[in-house]
């Protein structure tokens, strides 16, 4: 594998990696990372350059867009100081006990992990993944996420069935709830 950056107006340095896992030419823009460009080790870092400007107009625009959430993230997590992590699986595990009580679901066993993708699932088995910067966000939306994980140990996909189920615990603002969520998605 080989990295190069350069200085490319107005998108700042970027990583140029050429790469054997590569099939084809691609640029990823992501929050509070450098654009990157990756390409197959058959192309010249020229033609990656090429691509790219072609593309200009488009990188800009997902930058500029990324670069705003990227601000949006930082203001709401600056806001409440960082928690030691023990105390954050407690308020987490204890949360979701209180949920699961509360509204009578069952589930096998949680683990609570600081991962980048994504702030919960739930495998076949019911057990619950919970992503410790839950603890980062408003209390509405952090019950939500966890109401989320414990629908899925009844309703094992996101159907029609399973958004109408949400809804009944959350007020009837599920969808609401999912798009303000996914504002926060990025600075994971």
């Amino acid at each position: 594998m080989s990295i190069t950056i350069l200085d490319i107006p107005p998108l700042g340095s970027v990583v140029f990696s050429q790469s054997k896992r590569a099939k084809r030419m691609s640029i990823s823009i992501r929050a509070f990372k450098p654009v990157r460009v990756a390409f197959p080790t058959r192309t010249s870092l020229k033609k990656a350059r090429k691509y790219l400007l072609k593309n200009l107009s488009w990188a800009k625009q997902s930058l500029d867009y990324v670069r705003k959430i990227e601000k949006e993230h930082e203001t709401t997590l600056s806001d409440k100081p960082k928690m030691p992590v023990t105390k954050a699986k407690t308020i987490l595990r204890n949360r979701l006990c209180e949920l699961a009580d509360i509204h009578g679901f069952k589930y096998n066993r949680v683990f609570i992990r600081n991962q980048k993708t994504r702030w919960g699932s739930c495998s076949n088995l019911n057990n619950i993944n919970l992503n410790i910067n839950l603890v980062s966000l408003t209390q509405e939306l952090m019950d939500y996420v966890i109401l989320h994980e414990l629908v899925h140990t009844e309703i094992k996909n996101h159907s029609k069935k399973y958004w109408a189920c949400l809804d009944t615990y959350v007020g009837g603002r599920a969808k609401e709830f999912d798009k303000k969520l996914k504002k926060h998605r990025l600075g994971l």
